[in-house]
């Protein structure tokens, strides 16, 4: 089973996104900052980050960048609701970007491909 860290500071998004990953089969852990991250990263060991662009105190795009400069091969989807940041230069070091919606299907598909992606080949 997969587990999938889930970064947003909205509550009801990590409630809604725990409730519809977990019903789909992935175990979800969640936090509601990027404070000490890197640490929950390297202890929890996710499969897989949904990440968050725009909380307060933090920005997702550097987030993304200490992820990618510490974890190189962990696949992150940057999830939010604008998709203004989709032309910022730092937003392509994700593997996904997806525009946040109540409706997972799509947040689902990309899950899946990003994983299937970083399966390594035996």
């Amino acid at each position: 089973m997969a587990k999938l860290l889930v970064v947003d500071d909205e509550e009801h998004i990590r409630l809604l996104y725990s409730e519809e990953l977990s019903e789909a089969g992935y175990e979800v852990i969640t936090a509601a900052d990027g404070y000490k991250l890197m640490e929950r990263i390297d202890e929890e060991r996710p499969d897989l980050v949904i990440l968050d662009i725009k909380m307060a105190d933090y920005n997702g795009l550097d987030l993304l960048q200490e992820i990618r400069s510490k974890f190189y091969n962990l696949p992150v989807i940057l999830c939010t609701a604008y998709d203004t940041f989709k032309e910022d230069i730092k937003s392509v070091a994700a593997d996904f970007y997806v525009i946040k919606s109540f409706d997972l299907t799509e947040l689902k598909k990309k899950i899946a491909m990003a994983l299937e992606a970083n399966i390594p080949s035996s």
